[in-house]
């Protein structure tokens, strides 16, 4: 290991080296996660992103104790997941898309009750779940049941439930799923605070723009394998944001394909039914020529759209498919 290597080691929160996690099914053996080598650095705000069915899910199981990997090591705040999980376990904090709020105390109690379990005191409990309830504004809702708040309010408490014995690493899977604009809006300006504040944040999302707004790396990630690690400024400078172009016609694209991957500036060209995308380097122009070589084989078209180049236009380039939730 080199001295850089070293550095790095030393300063990570997360690291994973070949990790890998394999299935035995009818079909035969399948890869979830192959090879991944990631690194997050202490007090960093970091995004894994991928399509479903790219390894994130796994990814994260086997990070915060839940899936044993088949291969590699995985270490978190400095223990071995594998070897030791229990070490790993008092030090993360874990917040699912599901809602796993107790249903049968308040939220004040199930907070007092999970600080409890972390090892505190009656007295540590109660004063760490009031600080916690100011911190994520939920003093007015502290002893309402959660089927009696809004799912804004719901998430809040689950993030501020997974702070209470003070973790190193916060791990936060679709945090702000099936919440409203305002709602996500709010929660991200608390995990700006918490990240600023210093914690460790590993993120999942289906939002690339929550990632783009919150995060100061990101990786993303497909059939297990890490295609880039990077800030978004990065990626998108490195040449993996094209303009895309998406035209639907009033039938198959597949006739336009040839003569759109022809055209100057096109790197790749694709038809699925009746939809034509077109990843281009200088989308300028183009959408009047796409819709002439629709026009040359009788195509009219119903719908277009253009997306400059972004964090989501790096993510199409890269996975070559749409990100879907």
């Amino acid at each position: 290991m080199t001295r850089d290597s070293e550095d790095a080691a030393a300063d990570a929160a997360i690291r994973t080296e070949a990790l890998r996690k394999t299935y035995a099914t009818p079909r035969g053996e399948v890869r979830a996660v192959d090879g991944l080598d990631l690194t997050v650095r202490r007090g960093e705000f970091f995004g894994l992103l991928g399509p479903n069915g790219a390894g994130k899910s796994t990814t994260m199981g086997m990070l915060t104790t839940r899936v044993r990997p088949t291969g590699g090591t995985a270490r978190v705040a400095g223990f071995d997941a594998c070897r030791s999980p229990l070490g790993v376990k008092r030090r993360i904090g874990v917040v699912t898309q599901a809602n796993t709020m107790d249903r049968a105390v308040t939220i004040r109690e199930g907070m007092e009750y999970r600080g409890r379990y972390f090892g505190l005191t009656a007295r540590e409990s109660r004063r760490r779940a009031a600080e916690l309830l100011d911190q994520f504004r939920l003093g007015e809702v502290a002893d309402a049941m959660d089927d009696h708040v809004s799912g804004g309010q719901s998430k809040r408490a689950m993030v501020a439930r997974a702070l209470i014995h003070r973790p190193e690493v916060l791990f936060l899977d679709e945090p702000t799923a099936a919440i409203d604009p305002q709602a996500r809006n709010g929660l991200w300006e608390l995990l700006r605070e918490l990240n600023a504040g210093g914690q460790t944040i590993l993120l999942t999302t289906h939002y690339l723009q929550e990632a783009q707004e919150l995060c100061d790396r990101v990786a993303i990630i497909d059939h297990g394998t890490l295609l880039t690690c990077d800030t978004v400024a990065g990626i998108t400078a490195a040449g993996g944001a094209d303009t895309v172009l998406t035209l639907v016609f009033d039938g198959p694209a597949e006739p336009a394909v040839e003569r759109a991957r022809k055209l100057d500036g096109v790197r790749r060209a694709e038809a699925r039914g009746a939809e034509l995308r077109v990843y281009a380097s200088d989308g300028e122009g183009l959408l009047g020529e796409l819709i002439t070589a629709g026009a040359d084989h009788g195509l009219s078209v119903r719908n277009a759209s253009t997306l400059p180049p972004s964090l989501e236009t790096a993510f199409l380039n890269l996975t070559g498919r749409e990100y879907r939730e």
